[in-house]
């Protein structure tokens, strides 16, 4: 009804009128409000990092600040849709994400599944939250067709596993060793006859008691040449 209309109405009328529209003002909005999904409260009050200092105040808050403790934080899945604007989107990995491997053992791209031959990166992610600039470092891994991607413009610090020292040194201990092996001669097999078996083992008769005879030790030694001199 407009406003002229409005005006031509007793004051009775005119009461019943402005009244039926506050309540109707008053029911739709209270609909939209009842309407809002859980997701969208989350998306509302989302941070990508909650820090410890943060308060949580309101139901939408403790929402998402419950949704938020469910992510893992160790990689991200990314969106690379729009990487020739210089343009990545980052979430922390999910639950499910997790299990599957999808962000570690398989390309953090969303729309990627190769498993073979990722790197792992380095981002210093800037974001727009809540009308503030914010940044912190995050950890992808892609695979080589996504890696370019990500470093389409500015190339990014790649991250790798690096040995360490005590396995270098341990590396080159049998490497030294094995050379060394390699470079002794080989040795002629000889087959064991009978003559020859009583023989060696004679040899070792006369070696075993001359292995005995040296290690007396030299207390007897001295206690021998005590008893030669007084008898």
């Amino acid at each position: 009804m407009d406003r002229k209309k409005l005006f031509a109405l007793q004051p009775h009328e005119l009461h019943k009128e402005l009244l039926d529209k506050y309540l109707e003002y008053c029911k739709s909005a209270t609909l939209k409000k009842r309407e809002k999904r859980d997701i969208d409260v989350i998306q509302e009050n989302h941070k990508f990092i909650w820090d410890e200092d943060d308060e949580v105040l309101t139901w939408e808050q403790k929402l998402a600040k419950k949704y938020y403790d469910k992510l893992f934080k160790e990689y991200c899945i990314c969106d690379l849709s729009l990487y020739k604007k210089s343009q990545v989107a980052m979430r922390w990995q999910t639950e499910g994400e997790l299990i599957s491997g999808k962000g570690q053992f398989i390309c953090g791209n969303k729309i990627c599944d190769e498993k073979t031959h990722l790197r792992t990166w380095e981002v210093n992610f800037s974001y727009m939250e809540h009308y503030k600039k914010k940044n912190t470092l995050v950890k992808l891994r892609l695979c080589m067709d996504c890696s370019n991607k990500l470093n389409y413009k500015h190339k990014k610090k790649e991250i790798k596993r690096q040995v360490s020292k005590s396995k270098k040194v341990k590396s080159k201990y049998f490497d030294k060793k094995q050379e060394k092996s390699d470079n002794q001669p080989t040795t002629s097999v000889q087959i064991e006859t009978p003559e020859t078996s009583k023989l060696a083992s004679e040899d070792n008769v006369w070696s075993e008691q001359l292995q005995i005879e040296d290690e007396k030790p030299r207390e007897d030694d001295f206690e021998n040449y005590l008893e030669q001199l007084l008898f």
